[in-house]
């Protein structure tokens, strides 16, 4: 019964991926289908959550108090992956924008292809700054 839920998430996750990348959706509609994918993706995992599908791995864990971890720990896991994820967000926003500048850069110059990929380096730091972060958050809740 959860397989089949769990497909039917990640089919409904990748559908309208699917008819982006055929191009039978172009234009303005492609944002609208994927701001309505990412709404019906988190609305998905909400409805599978509370009828209590994917926690099940932890239930004999929960029942005997063997788990351990206080509100707190929760927290810090909340931080961690947020530390993670919105480093990464945005170090995908700096990439992409350095990333097109320097390869505009190279097809004018090409002796400026040292400091281009140092700019492109610096911007991909940023996810990897969130990661450390998020490492040092775990090993405090431990």
């Amino acid at each position: 019964m959860e397989f089949v839920f769990s497909f039917l998430l990640v089919l409904m996750l990748l559908s309208p991926l699917y008819f982006i990348y055929r191009g039978k959706v172009q234009g303005k509609n492609v944002r609208g289908h994927l701001i309505a994918n990412v709404i019906s993706f988190f609305a998905l995992c909400l409805i599978f959550t509370g009828i209590g599908i994917g926690n099940t791995a932890f239930a004999a864990d929960v029942a005997e108090g063997a788990s351990g971890l206080t509100t707190g720990d929760g927290i810090g896991l909340i931080a961690a992956a947020l530390a993670t994820g919105l480093s990464c967000i945005g170090g995908g926003v700096a990439v992409s924008a350095a990333a097109s500048s320097a390869l505009g850069a190279l097809s004018e110059n090409d002796k400026i292809f040292g400091k281009a990929l140092i700019f492109v380096a610096m911007a991909e730091g940023v996810a990897l700054y969130g990661v450390l972060i998020s490492f040092q958050i775990i090993s405090k809740i431990g």
